[in-house]
C-alpha cells in the first residue's frame, strides 16, 4: 500500500473514531422515549381518602404526582398553558427553531440556558433528563423531543406534561398542583385558577402565591389571560372575570386526621410493602368520616383548653360503627403538632387505666353466668377482702360515702365500687380476666398480675379495645374487630382490596347485652352519684347508653357510650401521667367531650349523613335495640330485689319496682327477712358475734344477706356496719386505683 494510501486509511480511522467517541459521549445511556410513561420512572403518590373520597393523606418520597386523564380536565386547563408556554404547539413538531438558536446562542457565550423550549422539550428535561445545562444535554433533548414527536400523538404528549411538571415544592403535575394550592382536584379548577397554575411552570418559586412576593402571581396570572384572549381561547370578558374572582388559596397542610392517615399507612406497609407505599399510587378509602373528625378535633381542642386549670393537658376520641367495626373519628391528641403533650403519641391505641369504665364487663360477665340479676342487692358497706399472707384489700367508694343495700342496677349506674368489688370476687379475676378478652380487652391478658382491684381500672387497657367491647353492648352480644380501610385500588382504577362486613363472633348474649345497655342509658339509676342533667343525657337522643371512669390518682379520665349505631369513647389526662385536680372526673372531664361528638354523631345519623359510602346513605331515627327474646320483665322489691311477697304489688312489707331479667336466671324468691338479731344496747346497730354479751341485747329486725354471706340490717337506726370478706379467688388484690364516677 502506498504512503498516500496508508495515510488516508488512518485519517478515516482517526475520524470514525473521533466520530465514534462523539457519538458514544452524546448519546450513551440516553434514555428511550418510551420510559415517558414508565411508571418506574414517574412513580405515583398514595392518596389516603376518607370514605366519601376526600383526601386525608398524600405519601409520596419526594414528588407528590397523581396522574390525570387530559380529557378529564376543562379545557382553559390545557389551553391556558399552551397559550403561555408554548402556542404553537399543535403546529410545530417539537422544536421551536428561533428559540433554539437563542438558547444555542446563549449558552455559547455563557449566560443562563433559558427560552426556546416547547412543551416536548420540556416535558423531555423533567422526566428524562438530568438537569445539568451543557451543550451534550441540549443535544440528546432535541434528538428525544424529535423521536417523542413522533411516536406519541399531541394529546398524549400534552398529558404526560401535565402530569410531570413541577409546579413548586412537592407539587408535580396539574393534579397535585390543584390540591396543593386550591384543596380541589384539577378537573374542578374554575378559569381564574387554571391560569394561576399556568403561570407557575415557568418559575415555580418566583411566580407562587405562598411566596415571598405574592403579587408576582397575580401579575402573571394577567399574562397567561392576555395571551388566552389573544390565541382566542377566551373572551376579553371572561379574562375581566378571571382576574376580579377573588381566590382562596388552600391552607399549607400535609396531613389531615393525622393519628388516623398515620395508623392506615401502617397497615398498607404491612400489607404491600414500604416501597408499594410510596411509590405505587395506591387510592385507599378508609372508613373515616372527615366532617365528623375534623369536628371531634375541634371539641377535643376547645374542652381540654377549658380544663387547663384542672391541670388537663390532653385528650383523645374513638367513634366507631358497632355493626361493622368501622372506625369513624380517631383523634389520638388535642394536636397531632404539639410537641410539649407528644402530641405525636397515639393514645387511642395507647394503653391506659379504664378507671370505673371497666366496670360494665364485671357485671355482664356475672349477668351472663347467673351469678347475679340486674335486682342483685350487695352490702355497700365498710368491706376488706382477705387473702391468705397478702395485706386486706379495702376499697372505698369515690364520693366517700356507703350506701347499705345497693341493686346491680344502681350500684352499675352510681358507679359505686364496693359492690363491683364483690362482684368480681364472685366472678374469679382468671375468669374475668378471659371473658374481657372475649370482648376484645386483649391488653388484660395474664390474671396473675391483678387482684380484685381490677374492675376499678386497676390493670391497663387501649381505647380502640374498650371500643370494641362496648361495641359488643351495643350489637346485641357480637363482636366485630375495627376496620379501618374500605378498599385499595391502584391509580388506574383496579381493585386490590375491599373489606367485607363479617358476621362478627357471638361473644355475648343479647338477653346481657339488652340489660347492660338498658342499666347504661337509665337516667334514673345514675342520678344519686350524677344528677338528674349531667353531660351523660344528649340532647335530642334519649337512647343512649354511657360510663364514666376515673382512676384514684386521677391520671386518667374516661367517658364511653353508644347505640346501636355508634360507640364513642374519650379519655383525657396528660401524657406523661401527671395528675389532674380534684375537680377532673369522668362527668366534668371526659364527658362534655364525649357529649358534643357523640350528639354530632348521631345528628348526622339522623340525617343519613354517616352510613354507607358516598351516595349509598340511609336515614336512621332514634334507635335502640328491642328486647330481645331471652329476656323478661317483673316487678321486684326495691330493697332486696327479690320477688315481693306472694308477687303482690301492693304488700305492705315491700314496695316495689320494675326489672329485666333472662329468662334462664329469674329474680330470687322472697327471703324472710325478719329475725333476731343482736344489737347494741346504745346505738341499736347490728352487733358482730365477738360483741360482749353485756353490750347487746336480742331484737327482732330485718336482716338480709348478700351473694358473699354478708349480712345488712335494713331496718337498724345507724348504716355504720362492716364486713370482712375471706376468700382464695383472688390472685393478688392490688390497692389501685377508686375507678370513681
Amino acid at each position: 500500500m502506498s504512503e498516500q494510501k496508508r495515510s488516508f486509511a488512518i485519517l478515516l480511522l482517526l475520524l470514525f473514531t473521533c466520530v465514534l467517541s462523539l457519538f458514544t459521549y452524546l448519546f450513551w445511556g440516553i434514555p428511550l422515549p418510551t420510559q415517558l410513561t414508565s411508571e418506574a420512572r414517574n412513580p405515583v403518590s398514595t392518596q389516603i381518602l376518607d370514605r366519601n373520597g376526600k383526601l386525608i393523606y398524600e405519601i409520596y418520597e419526594g414528588k407528590r404526582r397523581t396522574p390525570v386523564k387530559l380529557s378529564d380536565l376543562p379545557p382553559y386547563v390545557y389551553q391556558a398553558t399552551i397559550a403561555v408556554e408554548d402556542k404553537d404547539f399543535y403546529k410545530h413538531h417539537g422544536l421551536s427553531l428561533s428559540g433554539m438558536a437563542r438558547a444555542l446562542f446563549k449558552t455559547t457565550i455563557k449566560q443562563n440556558l433559558q427560552g426556546g423550549s416547547t412543551i416536548t422539550q420540556q416535558l423531555v428535561k423533567t422526566t428524562l433528563l438530568t438537569p445539568e445545562r451543557t451543550i451534550r444535554r441540549k443535544i440528546r433533548e432535541v434528538l428525544l423531543t424529535l423521536l417523542i414527536e413522533v411516536i406519541y400523538p399531541k394529546d398524549r404528549i400534552l398529558e404526560a406534561y401535565f402530569n410531570n411538571v413541577p409546579y413548586g415544592g412537592t407539587a408535580w403535575g396539574i393534579q397535585a398542583a390543584s390540591l396543593t394550592y386550591f384543596d380541589k382536584n384539577a378537573k374542578d379548577l374554575t378559569l381564574a385558577q387554571a391560569s394561576v397554575l399556568a403561570g407557575l411552570t415557568a418559575a415555580p418559586t418566583r411566580f407562587s402565591p405562598f411566596g415571598s412576593n405574592p403579587q408576582l402571581a397575580k401579575e402573571r396570572q394577567r399574562l397567561v389571560l392576555r395571551r388566552m384572549v389573544e390565541e382566542k381561547y377566551i373572551t376579553e370578558g371572561q379574562a375581566n372575570d378571571a382576574e376580579k374572582e377573588e381566590l382562596r388559596y388552600a391552607k399549607p397542610e400535609s396531613i389531615k386526621a393525622a393519628h388516623f392517615a398515620l395508623f392506615v399507612k401502617n397497615q398498607l406497609v404491612d400489607k404491600y410493602g414500604e416501597k408499594k407505599v410510596e411509590y405505587g399510587g395506591l387510592r385507599v378509602t378508609t372508613t373515616l368520616d372527615l366532617d365528623l373528625q375534623q369536628h371531634a378535633e375541634k371539641v377535643v381542642r376547645e374542652e381540654v383548653g377549658k380544663l387547663k386549670s384542672a391541670r388537663v393537658g390532653n385528650g383523645a376520641a374513638l367513634v366507631t360503627n358497632p355493626k361493622t367495626g368501622e372506625i369513624y373519628t380517631m383523634v389520638g391528641s388535642k394536636d397531632y403538632f404539639a410537641e410539649d403533650e407528644d402530641g405525636k403519641v397515639n393514645v387511642t391505641l395507647r394503653p391506659r387505666q379504664p378507671g370505673s369504665s371497666i366496670k360494665p364487663l364485671n357485671y355482664a360477665l356475672a349477668l351472663e353466668t347467673g351469678k347475679i340479676t340486674a335486682s342483685t342487692a350487695f352490702a355497700d358497706i365498710p368491706t376488706c377482702f382477705n387473702v391468705a399472707g397478702q395485706t386486706s384489700y379495702c376499697p372505698v367508694n369515690y364520693d366517700g360515702q356507703f350506701h347499705g343495700a345497693v341493686q346491680t342496677r344502681f350500684s352499675l349506674g352510681n358507679s359505686y365500687n364496693i359492690p363491683a368489688v364483690r362482684t368480681l370476687a364472685l366472678n374469679n379475676v382468671e375468669e374475668f380476666v378471659n371473658f374481657a378478652q372475649k370482648m376484645g380487652v386483649a391488653s388484660l391478658n395474664d390474671p396473675s398480675r391483678y387482684g380484685l382491684s381490677l374492675t376499678l381500672g386497676g390493670g391497663e387497657v387501649k381505647m380502640a379495645e374498650m371500643a370494641t367491647a362496648f361495641g359488643v353492648f351495643a350489637n346485641s352480644g357480637i363482636k366485630q374487630d375495627p376496620v379501618s380501610i374500605l378498599k385499595v385500588e391502584d391509580w388506574k382504577g383496579n381493585l386490590l382490596f375491599e373489606a367485607k362486613v363479617k358476621d362478627g363472633d357471638r361473644v355475648l348474649s343479647s338477653g346481657t347485652s339488652y340489660i347492660i345497655s338498658h342499666i347504661l342509658l337509665d337516667n334514673n339509676a345514675r342520678s344519686a352519684a350524677f344528677g338528674p342533667s349531667s353531660y351523660l343525657n344528649v340532647a335530642g337522643h334519649p337512647e343512649v347508653s354511657v360510663k364514666t371512669g376515673t382512676t384514684n390518682d386521677r391520671r386518667d379520665n374516661w367517658t364511653i357510650g353508644y347505640n346501636p349505631e355508634l360507640v364513642t369513647a374519650v379519655w383525657v389526662g396528660n401524657n406523661d401521667n401527671t395528675p389532674m385536680s380534684s375537680v377532673a372526673s369522668g362527668v366534668t372531664g371526659a364527658s362534655p367531650i364525649w357529649n358534643r361528638i357523640i350528639k354530632k354523631g348521631l345528628d348526622m345519623v339522623e340525617n343519613g349523613d354517616l352510613s354507607g359510602t358516598g351516595q349509598e346513605r340511609i336515614k336512621h331515627s332514634h334507635v335502640w335495640m328491642s328486647m330481645p327474646s331471652d329476656v323478661t320483665g317483673t316487678n321486684v322489691c326495691a330493697t332486696t330485689g327479690t320477688l315481693p311477697p306472694n308477687a303482690l304489688p301492693d304488700d305492705p312489707g315491700c314496695s316495689i319496682r320494675f326489672e329485666f331479667f333472662l329468662e334462664s336466671f329469674p329474680p330470687n324468691p322472697t327471703q324472710p327477712l325478719n329475725r333476731d338479731v343482736n344489737v347494741y344496747n346504745d346505738s341499736g346497730m347490728l352487733a358482730d358475734s365477738n360483741a360482749p354479751q353485756d353490750q347487746v341485747h336480742i331484737e327482732n329486725r330485718q336482716v338480709w344477706e348478700d351473694p358473699l354471706g354478708t349480712s345488712v340490717c335494713l331496718d337498724c337506726p345507724s348504716q355504720t356496719w362492716s364486713a370482712v370478706v375471706n376468700t382464695t379467688s383472688i390472685p393478688r388484690p392490688t390497692q389501685a386505683p377508686f375507678g370513681g364516677q
